[in-house]
């Protein structure tokens, strides 16, 4: 046997995977709260996991009964919370288990996006996307899309504290004051 005689692309390689390391050590996190349906998008993110499918890991997942229940103070709190990005997440038009739940949502999501707008809230910042239980794969790339936008956006300015993990909802209509009537 002869040795090849080109010269190892070891080091190469070494340099640059150190490199690649420095990045993602000085490359920003963005923490992203994600409120998801429980039937549907909860589910589809359960189903992702159970596949072992990879998707960004920079998410605090909040468990509702229905997107149609996300309140625009949900969000903003979330902001005021340290959330630089917020995806709100329900099941496709005509699978909702509350059945008009999801119209509800996108209601409720135009009048979150107009304070949004409002108060000067990049819009790339709030997001509402449909995933059913079926979708593990579809919910991992939302998750990587939106933290990717996320990312090129940089840290929200609009963070009054760090305590991403306080962040949560009420669990009964009387206590946001009404149920899901119109």
């Amino acid at each position: 046997m002869t040795a090849d005689p080109s010269p190892s692309p070891r080091p190469a390689q070494k340099k640059k995977k150190a490199a690649t390391r420095k990045a993602a050590k000085t490359a920003f996190d963005p923490r992203i709260v994600v409120f998801a349906c429980n039937w549907c998008s909860y589910a589809g993110a359960d189903t992702a996991g159970v596949s072992r499918i990879q998707h960004q890991p920079h998410f605090r997942m909040i468990r509702v009964m229905c997107s149609g229940r996300i309140q625009p103070a949900f969000v903003l709190r979330a902001f005021e919370k340290g959330a630089d990005g917020v995806l709100v997440s329900g099941c496709h038009f005509g699978d909702c288990h509350y059945i008009f739940g999801n119209e509800r949502a996108v209601e409720q999501f135009e009048k979150t996006m107009n304070v949004v707008k409002l108060l000067g809230i990049e819009e790339g910042r709030l997001r509402l996307e449909w995933i059913s239980a079926a979708e593990g794969a579809r919910f991992a790339e939302v998750i990587d899309e939106f933290t990717d936008q996320v990312r090129v956006l940089g840290p929200s300015p609009f963070a009054t504290s760090d305590a991403i993990e306080e962040i949560e909802v009420p669990e009964t209509e009387t206590e946001t004051g009404k149920g899901m009537e119109a």
